[in-house]
């Protein structure tokens, strides 16, 4: 995106945790390193059923003494749910903060505008009654400002910011490799790590113990990841959930995501996935090819 275009995502929510324990309660909650989460670092990260497979995924953001879970707006109460079902006795608690605050992006230039420190990704800053972030899957997607509801409008004048289209945004997101909507398909039917959560940061291998962290390992250390989530590019047909992905006659994959963007789930023969690479391949009754991320 250009240097003074914001994009305003409206389907972000926010569920602020507060208590005495907040912080270790998410330590034991949640794939990425709490401590790691400071008022000048924020993380990626994500919740996962006990077996490792995939629920949510999120950015977990210092705020004063508290912190706050910037989510999937639909997913808020869902989130909230699942934390009160780990509470117990932990003396912690969840609000939803949907109301209150919202998330926009600039461009990486920007923010350097900004803040001319370092640059790293999750890099975080105070910035008036909210804060900046520099996305920390990928800093190609620039940074978010998280700002009360009410006051956004006023930021983004003084930034002197031009409002451009969220497609542009997702569309972006989509050509990196990151899916961004309908993540709900991905939900309790793939493990964590096949979402690409270790490539983007948002599983961290040294820490202690958290939910679905065995398998997870499990898979990691012993190389055993033999799918991915990966972007798909339709060249002629229509595709939808659950569409078989064939190489030749061997099944290699199937669609999760079928709109607006799609991804697919991949079996990875090789690292670099050369055999399928940029090749058409067969979807139902549809042409696709198979988009490799640079970092993968």
């Amino acid at each position: 995106m250009d240097k003074n275009e914001v994009i305003t995502l409206e389907d972000r929510g926010f569920i602020q945790v507060t208590g005495a324990e907040a912080k270790d309660f998410l330590q034991n909650i949640v794939t990425n390193d709490v401590e790691k989460v400071t008022s000048s670092s924020s993380v990626f990260s994500s919740i996962l059923t006990p077996q490792g497979k995939y629920l949510f995924e999120f950015f977990i953001i210092k705020l004063k003494d508290s912190y706050l879970i910037e989510c999937e707006k639909e997913s808020t109460e869902e989130i909230i749910k699942l934390l009160n079902y780990y509470k117990l006795r932990s003396k912690v608690d969840f609000a939803n903060l949907n109301k209150k605050y919202s998330a926009s992006v600039i461009s990486l230039e920007k923010f350097k505008e900004i803040d001319n420190s370092n640059h790293s990704k999750g890099k975080t800053i105070n910035y008036e009654d909210g804060l900046i972030y520099i996305d920390p899957r990928n800093d190609k997607l620039g940074a978010k400002i998280i700002s009360k509801i009410e006051t956004i409008q006023i930021k983004t004048k003084k930034l002197n910011l031009n409002v451009v289209d969220k497609n542009k945004y997702y569309k972006k997101c989509f050509e990196i490799g990151i899916p961004q909507i309908n993540l709900k398909n991905l939900k309790d039917k793939i493990f964590g790590i096949e979402n690409n959560l270790d490539e983007l940061n948002g599983i961290d291998f040294k820490k202690g113990c958290y939910v679905g962290q065995e398998n997870t390992s499990r898979i990691k250390l012993r190389n055993k990841l033999r799918r991915r989530i990966l972007p798909v590019q339709k060249i002629a047909g229509e595709i939808s959930e659950n569409d078989i992905i064939k190489y030749k006659d061997l099944e290699i994959g199937k669609i999760m995501i079928s709109k607006p963007y799609s991804f697919g789930l991949i079996k990875v023969v090789d690292p670099d996935i050369k055999e399928f690479n940029n090749i058409d391949l067969i979807c139902g009754n549809s042409k696709i090819k198979i988009i490799k991320p640079d970092w993968v």
